[in-house]
Parts: C-alpha cells; structure tokens; sequence
C-alpha cells in the first residue's frame, strides 16, 4: 500500500461568541494568504472577530509544525469556513410585563493550513492555470 505524505493540517473553533457574518468580514481577507501576512493582517485589523482567528491560525501552524515538521515560511491559507453555530436565547423583562428576546448568536470556525512545500506538483498545476490559451492567443484572467 502506497503512503502519500499529508499536506494540510486544520484548527477547529467552535461556540465563538459572535455572529458567523462579523467572523466572514474578516475570514474572507485572509482566505488564500501566507501564513505571515495573515498575522500581519489580522494585527491591524480594527475588529473584535480577529482576535479568536488569529489564536486559531497560530493554533494551526502549531500543528504544522508538530505534526508534519513544517516551516512557517511555507505555509498559507488554503481554506477558512465559517458555519453558524446554536443560539442562546434569553428574555429580557421591559415595561407593563412584556418581554424582550435577546439573541447570543455563535459560530464555529474552521481554519486549514496547507504546506505547498511538501506539494510541490499542485503549485505547478496552480501556475500552469493562470494561463489560459485561447483562439487569440495568451490571456490572464484575473
């Protein structure tokens, strides 16, 4: 039996508390980024929902490193998912005995981390299709 060498690594969060949206503002920025400029950004970032990613990212490398050997250098973001997760429904009392709901919305978090240094076959397919030949000749989609 032929034993390939794994190249992805993940970090799960689950039960954030916050909403799945303010988690995808910042989420859909470091989708696809190295592994450096993805601290770089979480860093700067003015938002309450980097602080629980960028543990999560770190957690993730961490694992890298433990479990495949991995450099920092070479790693980058190849999938960050966020799901919504259960809703803490409480009742707040108001005015003339009614009733006010609050919502703690929650969600999960799923950051996976891959090593293209360990790949080196899938960078090459990755460069070989930002080129694309047409009727016309060479073109770069972006």
């Amino acid at each position: 039996m032929l034993k390939t060498k794994k190249t992805e690594v993940y970090a799960l969060g689950q039960h954030i508390s916050m909403s799945a949206d303010k988690a995808r503002r910042v989420i859909d920025q470091i989708r696809g980024r190295s592994y450096e400029e993805t601290l770089l950004i979480l860093e700067l970032m003015p938002y309450r929902a980097c602080y629980p990613i960028f543990k999560l990212v770190y957690s993730a490398a961490a694992n890298a490193r433990s479990n495949m050997g991995s450099n920092e250098v070479n790693l980058f973001i190849s999938k960050a998912e966020v799901h919504e997760g259960t809703t803490i429904k409480k009742f707040k009392p108001r005015a003339r005995g009614r009733s006010y709901s609050i919502k703690r919305r929650t969600c999960h978090l799923t950051i996976v981390i891959k090593d293209i240094s360990l790949d080196d076959k899938d960078v090459e397919i990755n460069s070989l299709k930002k080129e694309k030949i047409c009727s016309g000749g060479t073109w770069d989609k972006k």
